[in-house]
């Protein structure tokens, strides 16, 4: 996710009159929000991470991490400490809830938004092998990004395991994102001859098949972004 975010979205993030970014819910240890703050230094040099974390013993324990003003840690939950940054990244944050909640929590961030503020929410396993996030603005959800590493990666719908809690409720047959995930499938199983020249070119050739309007820019990393229009559950 966050190389995506430092590619994808560099751009909107050098442009920003602030560079805040918020690392929402970064867990036991500040791990992800150190990784984030070096990987997005790179995109700009003078951007801040905040790591904001509801459980203040994790907040106290990030102290040792704290970088200021590059990297500093917060408490705080969907209201984002009351900060307005240009960028949110809440990762593995959103599953513990209902569907209903989730989506509450979307619109709290989305609220807290700088203008022109991005927001990436959603999921990976313990090892980074599979992922999907949402990008939403302050508006609502723009994308979906699908991301798997290709070496592991059985088929495609393995992902549906990591769908962001907005969707993952809804991957049954005759709803979007299942209609999507079987056509990656298909596609897969039908460019299996581009497996003698190893899996990117297999799931780069499965994804240009799919006949829809997708972004395959970032296939050779694995990922496949589709505009929300295509996988929304709610017509």
């Amino acid at each position: 996710m966050d190389n995506w975010i430092a590619a994808t979205l560099g751009a909107q993030l050098r442009e920003a009159d602030d560079p805040l970014v918020v690392d929402l819910g970064y867990g036991a240890t500040p791990v992800t929000a150190v990784e984030l703050a070096g990987r997005l230094a790179k995109v700009r040099a003078d951007v801040r991470v905040v790591g904001v974390e509801i459980d203040q013993d994790r907040v106290t324990g990030a102290q040792p991490a704290a970088d200021p003003p590059r990297l500093s840690f917060v408490r705080g939950g969907f209201e984002l400490a009351g900060l307005s940054p240009a960028l949110v990244r809440a990762a593995n944050v959103l599953r513990q809830y209902d569907e209903p909640a989730a989506l509450d929590g979307w619109v709290t961030m989305q609220a807290r938004l700088a203008a022109g503020g991005l927001l990436v929410e959603g999921t990976c396993d313990e090892l980074g092998r599979l992922g999907a996030w949402v990008l939403l603005d302050a508006h609502g959800p723009r994308s979906l990004t699908l991301a798997g590493k290709l070496d592991t990666l059985r088929r495609p719908s393995e992902l549906a395991e990591r769908l962001p809690k907005a969707l993952i409720h809804h991957n049954v047959p005759g709803e979007p994102i299942h209609t999507l995930l079987s056509e990656l499938d298909r596609a897969w199983d039908a460019a299996v001859p581009l497996s003698t020249f190893g899996p990117r070119q297999r799931w780069a050739a499965a994804c240009r098949a799919l006949d829809a309007p997708v972004d395959t820019s970032r296939a050779r990393y694995g990922e496949l972004t589709v505009p929300w229009e295509l996988v929304t559950p709610w017509g």
